[in-house]
């Protein structure tokens, strides 16, 4: 089998990389060792900015449709509510970051399946059951090789099989880290009755050395996950009557109320980065390149975001005759990023940093990026480098005008003339959010190009490949 790309890993990350390929028209294979889609709801919240991606990709109204808010925490103590925990700073949505309030609670595998189902809708496919044992690569492709089946020739490859990965190990690619906390965790995904899916429910660790346990109703599922922390070098018992009696030695709960165990897990919470995210024609992404404490939310988030940036890198490559430099730049924005967001994931889980402003991902941009280039003397509030804001103006909408996988024009508070470019256009007598500038908007929503003028414009487009994209 040949392939422009073979993603390895039908999780969120190597399943998000493959619809942003394939609505660019690359051939994209997903390999995944295991049978089926992850049955899980391990990373079960979508920061904001991730919403917006998910948006670009045409999956928002089905990632809607299948979540819901974070419920208010509520504190427990000998069977009694005795207050309220609000697990998030408080924050509201403007026009400028449309789903920028909260993180919007969708189980693991929901947020898989509706990816898969928009791959499959693109044309595109998984193969299941295809473990990697092997590969090769040279200056034209890697070859893979697995278990059983035929090997897939690619051109490129992007390792998104987990903390674990195979590819990373095959490369002797290290990663550097800590154990954020040597206490065990249990997490399950369970079938509760007593409880009220109005509350995320709190029981504290008791004075007798028992453990935290918190039970958070699943949107749009009738499951709750339990967490459960224990000593270090205790060994969770996942069976149905092992949680059982973790649920009743630590709530108000009888173990007859827990009806189900539908998954269960345990895991050391780690930080941890690799030391590069490529090797040659093969590039890591997801867990394979960061391995986060879920307390911040931001390993998912993370993760998808490492897909959006290099999926367009990739097609204008494959697709768009772009020099194969541009590809180098996949770890000089990410890399950084991935370290930034693993010591917020450590801070919260360590009670360092709240969940909030820092933890919503919306601020993260790439200034210090060579694909940023910034010619006005005295920037206004968006930057090259920075994440294009939304909004409404004159009754057009911006991310109307960005979804999809081209580059966008922005003119704003200026009539400075502009390059007839393949790419769509729009010009804004007036924008608070940006300031007063001409804005070349990147496939991935940050600003690549930003001057007073259009002087200098077209020659970064054409050293991009902005042309080419509509062309």
């Amino acid at each position: 089998m040949v392939a422009d790309v073979l993603v390895v890993g039908a999780g969120p990350t190597g399943l998000a990389l493959a619809v942003d390929l394939a609505r660019r028209g690359v051939d994209a294979v997903v390999v995944e060792r295991a049978e089926a889609l992850f049955p899980g709801s391990r990373g079960k919240g979508i920061q904001p900015r991730t919403m917006e991606v998910f948006d670009d990709l045409g999956v928002l109204d089905a990632i809607r449709g299948a979540g819901g808010p974070y419920p208010v925490g509520m504190i427990w103590q000998d069977g009694r509510r005795v207050g309220e925990h609000r697990m998030f700073d408080p924050a509201e949505e403007g026009e400028e970051s449309p789903y920028g309030a909260e993180p919007w609670m969708v189980p693991q595998w929901r947020t898989q399946e509706i990816l898969s189902a928009r791959l499959t809708e693109l044309g595109g496919r998984v193969e299941f059951g295809r473990e990697v044992v092997g590969l090769e690569q040279d200056t034209e492709g890697v070859t893979v090789a697995f278990a059983a089946g035929e090997p897939v020739r690619a051109r490129y490859v992007v390792a998104a099989d987990g903390g674990r990965s195979t590819i990373r190990r095959a490369l002797g690619i290290a990663m550097t880290g800590e154990t954020v906390d040597p206490n065990p965790i249990l997490v399950a995904d369970v079938r509760i009755t007593g409880l009220d899916r109005d509350n995320w429910h709190v029981f504290p660790p008791r004075a007798d050395g028992t453990g935290f346990l918190a039970i958070c109703p699943l949107a749009g599922t009738e499951d709750f996950q339990l967490v459960a922390q224990f000593p270090e070098g205790d060994h969770p018992d996942l069976s149905l009557e092992g949680i059982r009696k973790v649920a009743a030695a630590r709530s108000h709960l009888a173990p007859e109320d827990l009806t189900e165990v539908r998954w269960a897990s345990d895991f050391r919470p780690r930080a941890a980065l690799a030391d590069s995210f490529r090797s040659g024609r093969v590039f890591l992404a997801g867990d394979a390149a960061h391995v986060h404490s879920p307390a911040g939310g931001q390993g998912l988030n993370t993760s998808v975001q490492d897909a959006y940036n290099l999926g367009w890198k990739l097609g204008a490559v494959l697709r768009g005759g772009v020099a194969e430099s541009l590809l180098a730049t996949y770890e000089e924005e990410r890399r950084p990023i991935a370290g930034q967001m693993l010591g917020i994931s450590t801070g919260v889980h360590r009670g360092e940093i709240r969940r909030g402003e820092a933890t919503r991902q919306l601020a993260l941009g790439y200034r210090d990026s060579s694909l940023a280039v910034e010619t006005r003397p005295a920037p206004g509030p968006v930057h090259a480098g920075d994440r294009a804001p939304d909004g409404t103006v004159d009754g057009v909408r911006l991310f109307d005008t960005f979804r999809g996988p081209h580059w966008t024009l922005v003119s704003v508070g200026t009539a400075t003339a502009l390059p007839v470019l393949p790419v769509p256009m729009v010009r804004l007598l007036s924008y608070e959010a940006y300031g007063t500038g001409v804005f070349l908007v990147r496939p991935d929503g940050y600003v690549g190009w930003a001057g007073a003028t259009a002087e200098g414009l077209r020659e970064y487009a054409e050293g991009i490949g902005a042309l080419g994209e509509l062309g």
